[in-house]
């Protein structure tokens, strides 16, 4: 399972917001690249860079910020907030992204995101899906969309997508635990999906539940700017668990 830490940026600072509200947001650092270096000091080979003005305008705004991380970690990076055109997943990947993390456009315009699948892979595209209150939630949560949930990934699943990460806003920021019961009907009802949980983690033992759970992979936040996971913890956990599977 993939260790994958969240940066969430707002006028190109570290932030985190709380179930989605941009009025409840906390400043963590006020450079993402020095926390791009200090994770990958730690082992950690993912992470998932989030544009949150881009995401609330419509367009890329942060690709600098994603070109710099490019440049000077080998963090493997998957990028999203914004991408709604031609141009924006362009600018994704010519500044290092190695996957465009699609949410709204994948609502608003799936032919457009079902080119993008035949243009650029499978692997190239992750599909982000946010809900609140059984709801499909597209423009960094601003918006709710009467889109029947199961409907939508099963229109996905047609459309080639394979990876995904669902997050339930509710859980999101609160550090309640994440939606266990949520993320076993989606990987019992999608074993073809490359299921990524994200929100509401609070501690290592949420990672080991969501890893025997069968989740590949989880995207962790708020627990590791508040220290309720160490990046010690993570890098011992991914240790351990890969001389695990190198003895499998």
């Amino acid at each position: 399972m993939d260790i994958i830490i969240a940066i969430d940026l707002i006028d190109g600072q570290c932030v985190r917001l709380i179930q989605g509200d941009f009025k409840r947001k906390k400043i963590y650092n006020k450079d993402p690249l020095e926390v791009a270096f200090l994770l990958e000091n730690y082992g950690i080979s993912r992470l998932h860079l989030v544009d949150l003005d881009g995401a609330k305008k419509g367009k890329v705004v942060h690709w600098k910020i994603l070109e710099k991380i490019a440049k000077y970690t080998h963090l493997i990076i998957d990028f999203g907030g914004g991408i709604h055109s031609e141009n924006d997943i362009r600018i994704v990947f010519e500044n290092g992204g190695h996957m465009a993390t699609i949410g709204s456009i994948a609502v608003q315009n799936p032919l457009l995101l079902k080119k993008w699948i035949e243009i650029y892979g499978k692997d190239k595209i992750l599909l982000g899906v946010d809900v609140k209150n059984n709801k499909i939630a597209t423009h960094g949560w601003t918006k709710l969309v009467d889109f029947p949930f199961w409907d939508f990934l099963e229109e996905k699943s047609n459309h080639g997508i394979k990876k995904i990460f669902c997050t339930d806003i509710s859980k999101d920021g609160a550090l309640s635990g994440p939606s266990f019961l949520l993320y076993k009907k989606i990987i019992k009802k999608f074993p073809n999906f490359e299921f990524i949980a994200s929100g509401g983690i609070r501690d290592i033992n949420d990672v080991n539940k969501l890893f025997h759970l069968g989740c590949d992979g989880v995207i962790i936040g708020k627990a590791i700017y508040e220290n309720k996971i160490s990046l010690s913890h993570i890098k011992n956990w991914i240790k351990k668990n890969n001389n695990n599977n190198s003895t499998c």
